[in-house]
């Protein structure tokens, strides 16, 4: 490709050019095969994103099993002691020492480096709610990891939720607002993180009430549980038995190692200060290393342009400028939906191996298109989105689960219900509405019941396509087949019906079947998944001449010699349709039922009779 395109663009002439290119960007982002779709539901993130993921993972099952203990002490002080020790065997032995430990470490560690690597501090509400309470996790959480975990194991102080309790409710009730606001911190942190991670699953939507319904209830019986726990503690250290035995020396330590484990937490605040700092720093030192090491311009379709430093990503480029891009992952690399068309030969940087994956399992060039949270040009470039900047979440789960824009052999199946209107001009609204109401039940019954789908309804009209998940002649023999499950479904309509009806039920039907484009047209999440191109066009013709024919189904040669049928004993007509040069050869249907046993198969035997597949 020639650079001109990225010269017109960037000279605000790039309107032509876009319109020129369009048509070939989304065609290439609609070539995307069933398999690539099927394989894509198994991406899963990779490299550091899959690493901080787990680390997450462990850490979240470890506050949810602390807050679940806590919630014990809705019940008794002695079981939440119980609880604690099926958490220590847990989280105390040597796999769960090394996992909680490396989680602890890594998550803090790529926290850092997300805050760091993101070049600009662009966020959504809930985004910056999660970053602002995971930073505040690591100072709250120094005390606790102090007269607890490094308490066990540097001078084996076996502390329970005895001792705790005592320290939180009477010795330092400020350190136990610290504990409690530490596991609602940690716990609503982890909770906005599984919600980025899967809001882009399909079953998400579904669940999410049920998942919202625990988050806010688990953490609710857990301040419950301290609450009641702390009122008996606080009951029990009336006794100076009781609490001499559970203040003891061997139990919460002595003045020397409490000093050195306040010594420890006063060094993690101190460490987790100066490392923020240093990412500050570091954000401050890159930034005027951009400014020096040069900028480039990321043109756009409108004749917009954004000039940034080196080290912009195209979708944090297209953000400074306020260009929409659809992206549901928020830059994550995710989710696809950013992805644009490259316009120029500008050389650009290889893929990294998450984008690659995705790239591979859509079947798309790294030399054409990119994901435009993962592209980071390193010269001026000219970009064309290739999804609406409207699509939501709820786009991407319907094209993942199947309905990825592709080409495909479809069979179209238009099937339209008679004087419609003059029924509904005749009857009360709530009658016309369960008449049309049983008769769209009725052919989409008889649709599905041989494999096919119903797609659009259009009024008192049903537009069906069958060869969504089967080749072309198992496609045609549903449909074919589709014809006597139709009329027997709207025979008993017209049984049902017979008395309040003043005229008998009548159908009219065009069938036509070739190569299709089928994706999603629409707008935002007003959209709907169907085919484009001639053989629909020609199936709702066909729907038309059979009401001026007087025949119940026009169903064309093509789908009968590709489900490998004879026609011949029906009528023969040769369909001028408007806007076809060519005539389109039919056969001729004027009573479905009686006509469908005329059918032959090619290869000779029994008639077709009641058809099957």
């Amino acid at each position: 490709m020639s650079p001109e395109p990225l010269a017109a663009i960037i000279a605000g002439k790039g309107r032509s050019v876009f319109r020129r290119h369009t048509s070939r960007g989304q065609t290439q982002g609609m070539r995307s095969t069933a398999s690539s779709v099927r394989r894509l539901r198994r991406t899963a993130p990779s490299g550091i994103r899959s690493v901080r993921l787990c680390s997450g993972l462990v850490l979240f099952t470890y506050v949810t099993l602390h807050l679940s203990n806590h919630a014990l002490g809705n019940v008794s002080l002695d079981w939440m002691e119980r609880g604690l020790l099926v958490q220590k065997f847990v989280w105390q032995g040597v796999i769960g020492t090394a996992a909680l430990y490396c989680a602890l470490a890594v998550h803090f560690v790529l926290g850092l480096w997300a805050l760091y690597a993101r070049r600009r501090l662009y966020w959504t509400l809930p985004e910056l709610a999660q970053l602002l309470l995971g930073l505040s996790v690591p100072p709250l959480l120094a005390n606790h990891l102090a007269v607890t975990r490094i308490a066990f194991t540097t001078f084996d102080l076996n502390k329970g939720y005895a001792q705790e309790l005592y320290s939180f409710w009477i010795t330092s009730p400020f350190l136990g607002g610290v504990q409690l606001t530490l596991l609602l911190v940690a716990w609503t942190h982890g909770c906005l993180g599984l919600h980025f991670w899967l809001r882009l699953k399909s079953w998400y939507g579904s669940a999410k009430s049920w998942l919202l319904v625990a988050a806010v209830l688990l953490p609710v019986l857990a301040v419950f549980g301290y609450f009641q726990a702390g009122r008996e503690v606080m009951a029990l250290a009336r006794d100076p038995v009781w609490r001499a035995a559970a203040t003891r020396s061997s139990i919460v330590g002595t003045a020397p190692q409490n000093t050195m484990l306040a010594d420890l937490r006063d060094g993690f605040l101190l460490f987790d200060g100066i490392a923020l700092g240093v990412i500050v720093l570091a954000r401050i030192m890159r930034g005027l290393h951009d400014r020096r090491g040069g900028r480039i311009c990321v043109a756009y379709p409108d004749g917009s342009r954004s000039v940034v430093p080196l080290g912009f990503s195209v979708l944090e480029a297209s953000r400074l400028v306020g260009i929409a891009l659809a992206s549901p992952c928020n830059g994550r690399g995710r989710c696809s939906l950013c992805r644009v068309r490259v316009l120029a030969n500008a050389p650009l940087p290889a893929a990294k191996e998450p984008e690659q994956r995705i790239l591979d399992r859509l079947g798309l060039d790294a030399a054409a298109v990119r994901l435009a949270c993962q592209l980071y040009p390193t010269s001026d470039v000219a970009v064309i989105p290739l999804i609406p900047p409207e699509a939501a979440t709820a786009f991407l789960h319907r094209w993942q689960e199947g309905h990825a824009p592709e080409e495909r052999f479809l069979v179209h199946m238009f099937i339209d219900m008679r004087d419609s209107t003059r029924l509904a001009s005749t009857r009360l609204p709530h009658d016309s509405v369960f008449i049309l109401g049983r008769f769209v039940a009725g052919v989409s019954a008889a649709v599905l019941e041989v494999g096919g789908q119903p797609n659009q309804f259009l009024g008192d009209g049903i537009l069906a396509i069958f060869g969504l998940k089967v080749d072309a002649t198992t496609a045609c023999a549903q449909a074919i087949a589709a014809l006597a499950v139709v009329a027997r479904n709207v025979d008993q309509l017209r049984t049902l019906l017979r008395e309040g009806l003043d005229a008998r039920l009548m159908i009219g039907i065009g069938m036509q079947c070739g190569t299709t484009l089928v994706g999603e047209i629409g707008f935002r999440d007003h959209v709907t998944f169907t085919g484009l191109g001639d053989p629909p066009n020609v199936a709702s013709r066909l729907q038309e001449l059979s009401k001026e024919i007087g025949c119940e189904a026009v169903v064309t040669e093509d789908v009968l010699r590709i489900a490998g049928i004879s026609g011949e004993a029906l009528p023969f007509h040769s369909a001028r349709l408007r806007g076809r040069d060519e005539d389109v050869p039919t056969r001729l249907f004027f009573a479905i039922e009686q006509d469908v046993r005329k059918l032959v198969p090619v290869t000779g035997g029994d008639r077709v009779g009641t058809p099957t597949v």
